[in-house]
């Protein structure tokens, strides 16, 4: 039986899509997940193996690494999808959002893929990293600025790790822009979000899942980006 890949922050929206993408062609997932709702049940009823665990929080880091390392033998590969997107506010301590933000998005991927790098070498052929970024990793944010920070040291790890990795796993990034919107999107800021790339469109997650699904299937691209943002950073 293949060896399973690892979701971090598996039950919504990019996350979900690729853990239903890659079950449906009966590669086994484990999904890890901050809070429960509908689809992790719907996830364990397609097989995958769920985990709960909050990576903003040294000891949720922790707790997710022992876990996996004890129902695993071996991993095909690891997602880093984990992510918050909180902004600055003044209802937000700055201190305690970089902490967060640089926890989830940077702390633990790094935390996860030194501990279970053993586990990727277990596999025959080349295994896989896999960064979610961000389209704003190289432009910033006002509004989100912890958030830029984080991710873009992110796309710094991916770098880092794919030189000390190789050559027996590739390690890359995708930085998507806006792939898909939230239901209670208005229809104002739908309008205004389709003005802001070349191709006029928000995709939809499959987007994400064909660039992961690429990154998998290639046996010789490693330290690189995927940059999917229909040619936003040309506007």
């Amino acid at each position: 039986m293949s060896l399973p890949i690892l979701i971090t922050g598996g039950s919504q929206r990019l996350g979900l899509a690729i853990a239903q993408d890659l079950l449906s062609r009966d590669q086994p997932v484990i999904i890890t997940y901050r809070r429960h709702k509908p689809a992790v049940d719907q996830l364990k009823q397609a097989g995958a193996t769920v985990l709960e665990a909050d990576f903003s929080t040294q000891a949720g880091i922790s707790r997710a690494i022992d876990e996996i390392k004890r129902i695993c033998t071996g991993l095909r590969g690891i997602i880093h999808n984990a992510s918050d997107w909180a902004p600055e506010s003044p209802e937000h301590d700055s201190g305690e959002l970089m902490h967060d933000m640089m926890m989830v998005h940077t702390s633990a991927p790094y935390q996860l893929n030194l501990a279970l790098h053993h586990l990727l070498t277990q596999h025959s052929g080349l295994t896989d990293i896999i960064h979610m970024t961000d389209y704003v990793q190289e432009t910033g944010s006002q509004n989100h600025i912890a958030y830029a920070a984080s991710k873009a040291a992110l796309h710094n790890l991916t770098l880092s790790f794919a030189r000390v990795f190789a050559p027996r796993v590739k390690v890359n990034s995708i930085a998507p822009s806006l792939l898909m919107f939230n239901d209670n999107d208005s229809d104002a800021y739908r309008a205004e979000a389709l003005t802001k790339n070349l191709l006029g469109s928000v995709p939809g997650a499959q987007e994400a899942v064909k660039a992961v699904n690429y990154l998998l299937d290639s046996e010789f691209v490693t330290g690189q980006t995927l940059h999917l943002n229909g040619g936003r950073n040309l506007k």
